[in-house]
């Protein structure tokens, strides 16, 4: 019998992470990097994705930069070849990327009513979090598939495609179907040696959300919510991605793994 910590080594495994400029996705690059996965950081602004791949070559990882639009049909299918050639194969894809929809300085546009939006509204979230996602998966499967003998593909989402949140309608929605790309995934290439599965996370502290958690009472509302009683950490999602995207998560596929301290829906 293996060991975790053998069936948790990444060595000699390629990895790309989108959106890892920041966040979940750094984190989740840097822990596949200190696991010994190679990595391909992408993110939408190059000085990010830049900064992450010299902090995991700074602590004798390997990784390089790469910048890239995930809604781009074209781009995404240019990061794979990137990584494939880099590296010379493609072994694990974490689609992170993600887009809540527009933001005004103080927020207030995100929050807008639903019967309010526009179709403006919600043109980036449907394209960053659904087509990112399609995007990604289909230029990443070309290679996983054809004679590579197989890979993973782990894909964030968020509990509001599970539970749904107020006025995030197409940011759930696009988060939903990104879940029901995987199970698809998962079903159609399980033969290959494929494996697709989703980590669903509540609420996380990063740079997007520093802000509201800075509201001592929405924060104290919030974690009413939240059995364990505190936000989550970017390693803690990288804990999980970690797990499904390495051997230990073997016969593990077409699921939605919840990260999300015990979080109890109410209306």
């Amino acid at each position: 019998m293996k060991r975790v910590e053998n069936l948790l080594n990444l060595d000699g495994r390629a990895a790309v992470v989108t959106g890892a400029g920041q966040g979940v996705g750094r984190q989740v690059a840097i822990h596949l990097a200190s696991y010994g996965a190679r990595v391909l950081v992408n993110d939408y602004f190059p000085d990010r994705a830049e900064t992450v791949a010299e902090e995991i070559n700074g602590f004798g990882g390997e990784a390089v930069p790469h910048q890239a639009d995930v809604t781009s049909f074209q781009a995404t299918e240019a990061m794979m070849e990137a990584a494939s050639s880099q590296f010379g194969s493609l072994d694990i894809l974490v689609n992170n990327a993600g887009n809540l929809g527009p933001v005004a300085p103080d927020a207030a546009d995100v929050m807008k009513p639903f019967w309010e939006s526009t179709p403006d509204d919600w043109e980036r979230p449907l394209s960053v979090n659904l087509y990112g996602v399609l995007n990604c998966t289909r230029h990443a499967l070309g290679r996983m598939v054809a004679g590579q003998g197989g890979g993973s593909i782990v894909t964030i989402i968020s509990e509001a495609s599970r539970y749904g949140d107020p006025c995030l309608e197409a940011y759930a929605g696009a988060k939903a179907g990104a879940a029901g790309i995987m199970r698809s995934v998962a079903r159609e290439t399980a033969r290959f040696g494929v494996r697709a599965n989703c980590v669903a996370i509540g609420a996380t502290r990063t740079p997007a959300t520093a802000e509201a958690f800075e509201n001592e009472q929405a924060m104290k509302a919030s974690l009413r919510l939240y059995p364990l009683r505190r936000v989550g950490e970017p390693e803690d999602v990288a804990n999980a991605v970690l797990f499904l995207a390495s051997e230990a998560a073997s016969y593990v596929t077409g699921q939605v793994y919840a990260v999300n301290g015990g979080f109890l829906f109410t209306l």
